[in-house]
């Protein structure tokens, strides 16, 4: 066979690798979570984030927060439910509360592990 015939053979098989390759960050950013989320979690293990209480369901052990970003889960400040770790988290607090807090992914649900009043 001639050279010229494995050029385009060689070239699409390249294009077919890179298109590949991208696929698997394609959603990243969509609560899917890094290859390196536990050493993004351990970097950030002190940061606290800051949101509003928005409801809470201590019968269900979960909490409504008004949240801004959530840097080491990569999420954008929003309004959304998470469960709590421990319903004695949600005692004295109320709708309207400012609070800072800590969310982690725990067996794939978003779960506050700490919240104190903001000061």
């Amino acid at each position: 066979m001639r050279p010229t015939l494995f050029l385009p053979l060689i070239a699409a098989l390249l294009l077919a690798t890179a298109a590949s390759a991208q696929t698997g960050t394609a959603h990243q950013g969509h609560g899917a979570q890094p290859a390196n989320a536990n050493a993004n979690a351990n970097a950030n293990a002190g940061s606290l984030s800051e949101g509003e209480v928005r409801k809470i369901d201590s019968a269900q052990g979960k909490i409504t927060l008004r949240h801004g970003p959530i840097a080491h889960l990569e999420m954008p400040g929003m309004t959304m439910v998470f469960r709590v770790s421990d319903p004695a988290l949600l005692d004295g607090l109320k709708a309207g509360d400012k609070v800072r807090f800590r969310a982690e992914q725990i067996n794939g649900a978003l779960t506050v592990t700490e919240i104190a009043p903001a000061h």
